[in-house]
Formats: structure tokens, sequence, C-alpha cells
């Protein structure tokens, strides 16, 4: 009995020592200041850079390349008119040229870690009906500040390989978007078919402009005939107003410009090639005129796209650069007074709406960044509300 009070006393002994070190062992173990400290270390900006750069990788798809195509079409516009009116300032020239090199740049930079980072978003942009025209767009900007370059010929080895660089994605682009029309089940051109449709027209009839450049007659006349068989398959189908013109989100009715843009490259493209602005090249620059008539005749087609600001508003100003290009040409050529005054017209209000889109985009910024709804969705057209609001990002 004496052991058993003596181990009692020892175990409660022990007992008491046990209650004793816990909360000591308590106050060790809580750590709240390293936590603290740790979340304070998220907060700091420069922690903070890299999710916004995924943020951005994730919102751009391959319409901003409207941008450079606007930077680097009115950049061929101003090369014309220095070349042609000698008292015109070039210096203005070369700052506009290089803005839209670093511009493209830039944007090519953003898309090439796009396709490392977020290449199922890549690969869902190039299955969708709208956004796989767009793909076309930065060649053509290649393409167009190649033929704008001011200090380089068109005869060198360097613009010539320069030339099949950027050439060689459109040919891809064609072999896969005008192949799918042809042999797939699904994919039908009158399903398909939308206003962007013409990017991939626009963006052979740039490259056989700039093939006619170099002196390479029959490679010219390949991309011509190519880029307006095309245009006219495009057009007739979406003339007849069939399924595919009526999935178009509202959002991108500026997209409709393109219905010109592609007549008035063609008639560019067609000037080259046959060294002088003849017939074909003033059917295609009349045609061209008469649909910019027909839209701008219809305002409230384009009400409900203008209610807020979007970066498919660029798509109003490398249409009507070219048409101006056109205008110069034809002022060339016909020497009339209702010529001069036609270029004197259009090469204003394409350099106003450029302006204009530029300082929309400057007061914007913020809202370009923004994680809008996008077109990852769908990928073919729908007639669901709900698939179309979620398509209007483009």
């Amino acid at each position: 009995s004496g052991d058993l009070t003596e181990s009692n006393k020892l175990s409660n002994q022990y007992t008491e020592m046990e209650i004793l070190v816990v909360p000591c062992q308590e106050i060790q173990i809580k750590i709240d200041y390293p936590i603290s400290r740790k979340k304070k270390r998220y907060t700091n900006l420069a922690d903070a850079e890299p999710i916004v750069l995924m943020s951005v990788l994730s919102s751009l798809h391959a319409g901003y390349f409207r941008i450079s195509l606007s930077l680097c079409s009115q950049a061929l516009l101003w090369k014309t008119m220095v070349h042609l009116h000698s008292d015109l300032p070039s210096m203005a020239f070369h700052l506009l040229w290089y803005l839209a090199l670093a511009t493209h740049v830039s944007l090519c930079f953003l898309y090439a870690f796009k396709c490392i980072f977020f290449f199922d978003l890549v690969k869902e942009e190039f299955s969708h009906y709208i956004g796989v025209n767009y793909l076309y767009a930065p060649s053509i900007s290649c393409l167009l500040l190649l033929q704008s370059a001011p200090l380089l010929e068109p005869h060198s080895v360097l613009y010539q390989t320069l030339f099949w660089l950027f050439a060689a994605p459109i040919l891809t682009l064609d072999t896969k978007l005008y192949g799918q029309w042809f042999t797939t089940e699904k994919r039908f051109l009158s399903i398909m078919a939308n206003p962007a449709s013409q990017v991939s027209v626009i963006a052979n009839l740039v490259a056989a402009r700039g093939a006619a450049e170099m002196g390479w007659r029959e490679c010219a006349l390949c991309l011509f005939s190519l880029g307006m068989v095309h245009y006219l398959v495009i057009f007739v189908t979406l003339y007849q107003r069939l399924p595919g013109g009526n999935n178009f989100p509202t959002t991108l009715r500026p997209v409709f410009f393109l219905f010109f843009a592609a007549p008035a490259t063609g008639s560019l493209a067609w000037n080259h090639i046959s060294g002088t602005f003849d017939t074909v090249a003033k059917m295609l620059f009349f045609l061209s005129l008469f649909i910019f008539v027909s839209l701008v005749c219809r305002p409230t087609l384009l009400k409900k796209s203008i209610k807020r600001f979007n970066v498919a508003w660029w798509a109003y100003s490398f249409p009507i650069t070219f048409l101006a290009l056109d205008s110069v040409q034809y002022a060339e050529e016909v020497k009339h007074h209702v010529a001069s005054a036609l270029m004197f017209i259009f090469c204003s209000i394409s350099v106003l709406i450029f302006l204009g889109v530029m300082l929309l985009t400057a007061a914007n910024s913020k809202r370009l960044l923004r994680r809008d709804p996008v077109l990852w969705s769908a990928t073919g057209p729908k007639t669901d509300k709900k698939s179309l609001s979620a398509n209007a990002n483009w």
C-alpha cells in the first residue's frame, strides 16, 4: 500500500508537470507573425506582376492584331503619299512606321507567350469559326510593314526572304481553312461563313501585292486568283444571308467594313500586277466604294456596337485606309478634280478615324486588359443568345 501511494504521488507529479509544460508547447507552436508576414509578401507589386501578366495573356486573342493592322496600313498610306507628294513631312511617316513595328512586335511576343502558357486556349481559338480568321492578321501586318519599310528595296535578298517567311503561314492557313470547306462534312461554308472570313482574302491579296512589287508576276497572279475567287464565294454566301451571317455577335459589327476592304485590297494588288490602274483595278475600286456608301447609309447597323468601347472598333480603321490607298492610285491615273476630291476625302477620313480610335484606346486602356467574356465557350456557330453573348469579345 505504501508503494502504491508513492507511485500515485509520482504519477500526480508527472501529470502536474505535463500540465505545466503543455501551455509552453502551445505558445511555441503558435506562429501568427510569420503567417501574416507571408500574406503581406504577396501583396507587393513586384510579386503581383506575374499574376497580371498571366491575366493579360489569357484574355489576349488574335483579334488584338487589328491594332497593328491599322498602324501598318496607315504607314503604307503615308509612304505612298510622301512618295507622290514630296511636300509632305517624311518624319511623320518614319515615326508612324516605327510605332507600327514596335506595336506589332509587342503583340507577337505576347501571343507567343500565350502559345506557351495557354496552348489550350490557342487551340480553341484555332478551331473557332470567327477566331481562326484573325490568325491571318499577324502575317498581314508583317507584309504591310515589309511593303512600307523605308530602307528596304523589293528586289533585295532580305526582302524576298522575309516575304516568304511571312507568306508561308498564309498558305498554311489557306490549306486548312479552304480545304475544310471542300472536304469536311460538318464545317460547311454556308454555316461557318461570317464577315471575318474576308480576312483570309485580304491576306492573299496583300501577299499578291508584295509579290508583284518584287517582279514575281506568276506568284502574284496565283495569290490574286486564290484570294478573289474565295472572296466571290464568301461574298455570295454572306449576301444570301445564310446561317453563318446570322450567328455574328452584335459587338463585332464594325467587322462589316471588311466587305469593302477586300475589293479595295484587290484593286491595289492588281494595280501592281498590271503596272497601271487599269479597268480591272477601277472596277474593284468602284465596287469597294459602293459597298462603303451602302454601309455608311445605314448607321443603325452599327448603333448597338458603339455603346461600349471594344477592340473591334479598330476594324473601322484599316478598311478605310485601303480604300484611301485606292483613291490615291485612282487620282494619279485619272488626273481629274473629282478623283482628287475623292482622294482628299478618303485620306482625311482615314487619318481622322485612325487618330480617334487610337485616342479612345488610350482612354480605355484598362478595359482592354480586363477579363471580358471570350469565345472559348464555343467552337462553332450557335443560335443560342447566351453563346452569342460569350462571343462578343472578338
